[in-house]
């Protein structure tokens, strides 16, 4: 049997690679559980500082399977009771993995980011794409609506009223137009964008651990809260960096470095 996702940890940077390029990396039962069962692994793992989420083969991921939803087989099997009971305890435990990852992720997205895969790549901290990569928030050409939380991310990173024009129109669009949109940081040529990616994760791992762990965390609380409660997780975790061994030793190095 084959496995459809292969992972590696080096320089502090955990690589997920989606490897089932023959379904576009699909997502089935087995790939949904394996991805999961990586990114629980990452989360605990001390040597991770930076998650890297990359495929093997033309697309980064097409979503859900279509020959399996013509069927109502694998995540589409069974009563409406047992689907959603899947989506909680399949699909969900990705999302819930990714949004409590503690140290960043970064998607390389190359081909179709499609539905789900789209999703995933919106879960990520930062998206990088390959000059011809292309997505859609494209639920409703299958007559479906995002099980994964893709309304809940593209909402917050497009806004209210392009998010819908996406979800309602299903429309494709380019790499260019995703990082006018701010869905995408940077595009690179197709055949740099491994390289890029990995630089840019190892770079980010790089980073003092713990202060890397929460400028994330000061990031993503200062854009869903005001500027008192932003300005007092400020404060504390200030304090704590600057009362501990970690930044000490940082400036040190920083000042031998100088020298």
């Amino acid at each position: 049997m084959n496995v459809p996702v292969h992972t590696d940890i080096s320089d502090g940077v955990f690589t997920l690679s989606l490897d089932a390029p023959h379904t576009g990396n699909a997502l089935d039962t087995t790939m949904v559980g394996a991805i999961a069962d990586a990114l629980e692994h990452a989360s605990i793992h001390p040597a991770v500082h930076c998650v890297l989420i990359r495929s093997t083969g033309a697309h980064f991921c097409t979503g859900g399977n279509v020959k399996d939803m013509a069927r109502g087989a694998d995540l589409m099997a069974g009563t409406v009771v047992e689907v959603q009971e899947r989506l909680r305890t399949g699909l969900h435990r990705i999302t819930r993995a990714l949004r409590a990852l503690e140290v960043p992720a970064v998607a390389a997205v190359n081909g179709s980011a499609v539905g789900a895969g789209f999703d995933l790549a919106l879960m990520c901290d930062i998206r990088i794409a390959a000059q011809s990569a292309r997505f859609a928030e494209s639920f409703l050409r299958l007559g479906l609506v995002s099980g994964i939380g893709g309304a809940w991310f593209l909402a917050r990173i497009v806004g209210v009223a392009k998010a819908m024009e996406l979800t309602l129109t299903s429309e494709f669009i380019s790499a260019d137009t995703a990082r006018e949109l701010q869905i995408v940081s940077r595009i690179v040529p197709d055949d740099e964008l491994d390289a890029q990616c990995s630089a840019v994760a190892r770079a980010i791992a790089a980073n003092p651990p713990q202060a890397l762990r929460m400028a994330k965390r000061l990031v993503r609380e200062s854009a869903e809260s005001g500027l008192t409660a932003s300005l007092e997780i400020a404060a504390s975790m200030q304090a704590i960096l600057l009362c501990g061994d970690e930044h000490r030793t940082t400036v040190q190095q920083f000042l031998e470095n100088r020298k």
